[in-house]
């Protein structure tokens, strides 16, 4: 299968910008033969933990088709990040939209190394688009063994992790990077899936991401990566 991750432009909070750019990624998947794009970690509004007001730009699956509904492909389905607001809690989550319906939710695990605005998901689910079974983790929940290895034992063969290393400029580091790359390789080998990785790459006026968007194949072999501090579309074919 043919698949892309879209290293997006990181954008101030709360922007909408990012549902026309990834219309236009889907144009260009579109026209290239790929069938799953993956967007970054909260690519819709940013990242709650920095916004001085969390819930505002924060989603109800019950209205994310609607929203979506621009980004709607006969061909092409889109994995992409958004604040969610469900159960009087917000959550960190990722959306599979596929053919003009939200095809599922994942809700990330492990919200913050310290404290987070988001609550923890507490599910591992797994999607078939086609002939591909694929699970999704968000950023930090790549990190841990155990969502990818239960994943894997449900049947993915890939494993797509919207990210967003977005960060104050005293914590960003390029070093971010070769830190992805190893999780990466890790759960790639570890189980013998493919792992898809879109961050975003830039600055704002308080925020800097190196970008440390890749594809890397089953055996570990990095098939794609991004450039650096840019935005970049990437697409490779897995098996």
């Amino acid at each position: 299968m043919r698949v892309a991750a879209y290293q997006a432009p990181l954008l101030a909070d709360g922007s909408t910008d990012a549902l026309g750019l990834i219309r236009e990624q889907v144009e260009r998947c579109e026209t290239d033969g790929v069938e799953i794009l993956c967007c970054p970690e909260a690519v819709l509004g940013g990242l709650a933990d920095y916004s001085a007001h969390p819930s505002a730009f924060a989603l109800h699956c019950g209205d994310l088709s609607d929203v979506l509904a621009p980004l709607t492909s006969d061909t092409v389905t889109t994995i992409l990040g958004f604040t969610e607001t469900n159960r009087g809690c917000l959550f960190n989550s990722a959306a599979v939209f596929h053919r003009g319906s939200v095809a599922g939710v994942y809700r990330k695990l492990h919200p913050a190394i310290n404290r987070s605005v988001y609550s923890a998901g507490d599910e591992m689910p797994v999607f078939t688009v086609g002939t591909l079974t694929f699970g999704v983790i968000i950023c930090r929940d790549s990190t841990f063994s155990e969502p990818a290895r239960v994943m894997a034992s449900r049947g993915a063969t890939a494993l797509f992790v919207p990210t967003n290393n977005g960060l104050p400029f005293a914590k960003a580091s390029p070093n971010i990077i070769a830190d992805a790359r190893k999780s990466d390789v890790a759960r790639a080998t570890e189980n013998g899936m493919s792992v898809i990785r879109a961050d975003v790459a830039g600055r704002t006026d308080v925020l800097l991401s190196y970008g440390s968007s890749a594809i890397t194949a089953f055996d570990g072999t990095v098939l794609a990566t991004a450039r650096q501090s840019s935005a970049d579309l990437i697409v490779a074919n897995i098996e």
